[in-house]
């Protein structure tokens, strides 16, 4: 039995454009690591070599595959590096529209080479079901063995990402902002009875639900407390704090204090220096 791919670049494109869907519209973490394994790991190196060698005897097609992984390698850490020196960064967006932007090129590049070439030259996609392993090459054999070592290593590491729970740094932000909600406009000078407003921000990443407490202290002397603040992993609270002071004074030491429930101890500090003045 034999099948017969004349021009296989539809399919990859199709591919291609599902992972952008899956990614962009869907938090299927599986199906976005099954899909994102080739897209990452095959589909640019093959590509890249359907448009540098389009003719059916430049390479057989065992070769054609390997290629397609080590190219692959290659690749993309090559584009993360030139994404480095761009305003984009290397983050999840521009590294996929840039992997299907090059998909795309070389896809198009390949398939244009080929229709320059007479039909018999063409590069396809021949699976045959009679395969003989007595009847390969030295070399075709020694690639197989790698090919097939490659995708065991590739089913393997799959099988880890998905079964192993991903737990990456444990900590929690703690923040306070100006009036307006940015890192600006905080009460710098106030007069005797007059009230400091500031936002303050907590954001969990503790990978567990975390009751938290909030102390405002002033000159050592705990004027204000909030509590409980229970968050779950990933939640974020806000909440506008009003804090004052009766006696003029020079630097006054306003200190924000986070705590973990049992936590003797403040978790995170942070504080600001406002002057009382007196009144005129």
């Amino acid at each position: 039995m034999k099948l017969t791919v004349k021009n296989e670049f539809p399919a990859i494109v199709g591919i291609s454009l599902l992972v952008v869907l899956v990614v962009t519209l869907f938090d299927f973490q599986s199906l976005r690591v099954i899909l994102g394994l080739p897209f990452v790991l095959f589909l640019p190196g093959y590509t890249l070599i359907a448009a540098l060698f389009p003719r059916s005897d430049d390479l057989d097609g065992i070769e054609r595959v390997a290629l397609s992984f080590g190219l692959s390698i290659a690749v993309v850490p090559l584009i993360g590096l030139a994404l480095n020196y761009t305003p984009w960064g290397i983050r999840l967006y521009p590294i996929l529209v840039s992997l299907t932007a090059f998909i795309f090129l070389m896809s198009w590049v390949g398939w244009y080479r080929r229709m320059k070439l007479p039909g018999d030259e063409r590069f396809k996609i021949v699976l045959e079901a009679d395969f003989k392993w007595s009847e390969q090459s030295r070399l075709d054999k020694v690639l197989s063995v790698l090919l097939v070592g490659a995708v065991l290593f590739a089913v393997g590491t799959l099988y880890y990402v998905i079964t192993t729970p991903k737990t990456g740094e444990k900590f929690t932000e703690f923040y306070i902002l100006g009036p307006g909600g940015m890192a600006e406009g905080y009460p710098r000078e106030l007069k005797p009875g007059e009230d400091g407003k500031v936002i303050v921000g907590v954001v969990n990443h503790e990978y567990e639900k975390v009751v938290y407490r909030v102390e405002v202290v002033m000159n050592g002397h705990l004027e204000k407390e909030v509590h409980p603040v229970t968050l779950e992993h990933e939640e974020k609270w806000e909440r506008p704090l009003v804090f004052s002071a009766h006696t003029p004074q020079k630097n006054l030491k306003v200190e924000f204090r986070l705590f973990r429930e049992g936590d003797g101890e403040p978790y995170r500090k942070l504080h600001l220096w406002v002057d009382v003045l007196p009144d005129d």
